[in-house]
């Protein structure tokens, strides 16, 4: 059996830098978003930077006037059941699972202090990341 070339890096060549939410109060959402297990880069009172697997960063910038709605983007986990029953625990808002109807899989609903929902779906991720 021939051994695989360690050297050779067989991720994707890009992947999504940042994505944005806003928010009245990003301290308040980055402190949201560490309870949820992302890593906090920074959390200051004009923005938070909250890191996800693979680097990719959730900026929450200050909004005043901020108004929840459904994230452009949604979040993956490895066990969807697990993530579900440990939010909910923690009393984070979140809907019950159910079938994604535009895609295979199952889905639920995370809302953020500012009324934000994010859809959370299960790892399908091919590959490494």
């Amino acid at each position: 059996m021939a051994e695989q070339d360690e050297s050779i890096d067989e991720r994707p060549p890009l992947w999504t830098g940042h994505v944005y939410l806003y928010s009245r109060d990003p301290q308040r959402a980055g402190n949201f978003f560490e309870k949820l297990g992302l890593r906090p880069v920074a959390i200051m009172e004009p923005f938070a930077v909250m890191e996800m697997r693979g680097g990719c960063h959730i900026v929450v910038r200050l909004d005043p006037e901020a108004v929840g709605r459904p994230a452009d983007f949604d979040l993956m986990v490895d066990d969807l059941d697990a993530s579900h029953e440990a939010w909910a625990a923690m009393g984070v808002t979140v809907s019950d699972i159910s079938r994604d109807e535009r895609a295979a899989g199952r889905i639920f609903t995370v809302t953020d202090p500012d009324g934000n929902t994010l859809v959370v779906r299960a790892n399908h991720v091919v590959g490494a990341v």
